[in-house]
């Protein structure tokens, strides 16, 4: 037993749990909260701009690390700003745990000072959300909390905490930290494995972030080597699988390649590892026809099934999945296949350098040839990351984070969270303009925490993705879409970081490794054109000019 204030208890709940960063932007609602964490030296605090941007730092981390991100916001306002990430780790499948100041429990009802019900707000976008009313069950539904982040498919939980709760004081019982459960498959179904695969022709392994969640990569590459499979990369989870290996296809995303779509549809066995198979991934459900076998693992019961009907569906952490199909023997007869799809691929994702291309791609090939084999990149929302997705090769695990919710204003603080998660390694983050403006504020973090990010920004003076929907649907009927003249250079240096403006390629290698040598937040404000509005399509052929 120890004799403690509730937000003494939450602070030593978090430093058992191996909890080392948290983020927030403060409140009178939770002060009890930052003063137990100001007496816990284990514990930096990152106090950000906007809560939007605070819990973006959190997701980012929590994808990194591999372990919960932590965010503190206050009441309705705060909670209502960081609730694009909640729902962000909630479709990435991201571990997080949100504390949010709530109104004094004598004034609930009443519509007090920025009060909304918290619970039922975020209900349908988190794991699990609860109203802490009672100061001795802190250390019961806060390591409650920590477990269901973390086990079966992660995501974010929301806890409620009253703030006439915070200071009081109560005897705490803390039991043993979290130990997240690894499901194995049964030995039947490892023999309905292996017997449908060789039973196969043309197999190939979609492989998701359940497999990055698992730390399976090791284990996926082995697998994959030993029976000479196919693999592609499910929606925003390029590092999932070298990308300049012999057997990887390429990565299911939005402007896929046809060459990639037809591996997926000559496939007569799929193997989906740790994804939900979900719209993105699957083109609009419609790559994974009746014609073929599915085997779908994952670490959810739910997630099997949702979707598609599997032939064998397996609840299982990826890891112990393949470390169980070691049992499995044998070679198939479609390696010709194998390497026909490959070359295939290679065909579409070599990057090829001409006077006449547009700035994005020779970018690309810049961060290809400069950075560093473990630098983590991450990206925004927006088209300019067709030419990420489409040519940059992931070669390591942990080097990618991107947001399968396709959030704006994501990128950058992501890339801080990411920075702090390893900050040996050389983070970039890429980003447009429309979504760079959103959590533009979070540069000053950066810079006051002297978290050295290199960021990225496409400026091309509109919001690009929408802009080239509108242009497909209703041709030359711009609106809402064009974006005033910003000069993120100025910005930038205006909150203390380093800046660039540059317009070539030459100019952009100079500034970039001039950041890289420097290791202070840098940004280069990279000036495009609209009418390279995507990797495959020009404003003039979508208008049919």
């Amino acid at each position: 037993m120890n004799h403690m204030t509730a937000a003494q208890a939450i602070v030593e709940m978090l430093r058992r749990e191996g909890i080392r960063e948290v983020f927030c932007v403060p409140g009178e609602s939770y002060l009890p909260l930052l003063d137990a964490l100001y007496d816990e030296p284990s514990i930096t605090v990152i106090s950000a701009r906007h809560e939007g941007g605070a819990a973006f730092m959190a997701e980012g981390y929590a994808k990194a690390k591999l372990m919960p991100g932590i965010v503190l916001a206050t009441r309705g306002v705060g909670a209502s700003n960081l609730s694009i990430a909640v729902h962000t780790a909630f479709q990435d499948s991201t571990p997080m745990i949100v504390f949010l100041g709530q109104v004094n429990q004598n004034f609930k009802g009443r519509e007090g000072f920025q009060e909304v019900d918290l619970v039922q707000y975020f209900k349908p976008i988190a794991k699990w959300s609860v109203e802490i009313t009672n100061p001795r069950r802190v250390p019961e539904i806060v390591g409650r909390a920590f477990r269901i982040a973390q086990s079966g498919r992660p995501g974010p939980v929301i806890i409620s905490l009253p703030e006439d709760i915070l200071p009081v004081k109560a005897d705490m019982q803390f039991g043993p930290v979290t130990v997240v459960p690894r499901p194995a498959p049964s030995e039947r179904e490892v023999a309905s494995v292996e017997e449908l695969l060789f039973r196969a022709s043309k197999p190939i392994i979609i492989a998701g972030g359940g497999v990055k969640h698992a730390a399976a990569e090791g284990s996926l590459l082995s697998f994959a080597e030993k029976h000479s499979l196919p693999v592609l990369s499910a929606f925003r989870r390029h590092d999932v699988f070298p990308n300049n290996h012999r057997l990887y296809m390429g990565h299911l995303g939005l402007g896929t390649q046809k060459e990639v779509l037809e591996t997926v549809q000559d496939a007569d066995l799929i193997l989906a590892l740790g994804t939900r198979l979900s719209e993105i991934t699957t083109q609009d459900y419609s790559i994974i026809t009746p014609d073929k076998k599915l085997i779908h693992i994952d670490i959810d019961f739910d997630t099997i099934g949702k979707v598609y009907a599997p032939d064998v569906g397996i609840v299982a952490d990826l890891k112990e999945a393949l470390a169980c199909f070691q049992v499995i023997e044998g070679d198939g007869n479609w390696q010709p296949w194998t390497l026909a799809r490959r070359r295939a691929y290679e065909s579409t994702s070599k990057l090829v350098i001409t006077e006449d291309n547009v700035i994005n791609k020779s970018i690309i090939a810049i961060l290809r040839d400069t950075l560093p084999k473990n630098a983590l990149l991450t990206n925004d929302a927006g088209n300019f990351a067709g030419w990420l997705h489409s040519f940059y090769p992931f070669c390591e695990k942990h080097t990618y984070i991107g947001p399968t919710s396709g959030a704006m204003g994501y990128g950058m603080p992501a890339a801080i969270g990411a920075k702090l998660a390893f900050p040996n390694k050389t983070v970039i983050s890429l980003s447009g303009d429309g979504g760079f403006m959103m959590t533009i504020q979070e540069i000053e973090t950066a810079v006051r925490y002297h978290i050295p990010i290199i960021c990225l920004v496409f400026n091309n003076q509109m919001y690009g993705t929408i802009r080239m929907y509108q242009e497909m649907h209703y041709p030359g009927k711009v609106i809402a879409t064009d974006l005033g003249k910003v000069s993120f250079k100025n910005t930038a240096i205006a909150m203390g970081a380093e800046a660039h403006q540059v317009d070539t390629a030459a100019s952009f290698e100079i500034a970039f490794n001039q950041a890289l040598k420097r290791h202070k937040v840098t940004v280069i404000e990279i000036l495009t054109e609209k009418e390279a509005i995507s990797v495959s399509t020009t404003i003039s052929k979508l208008r049919g000019e």
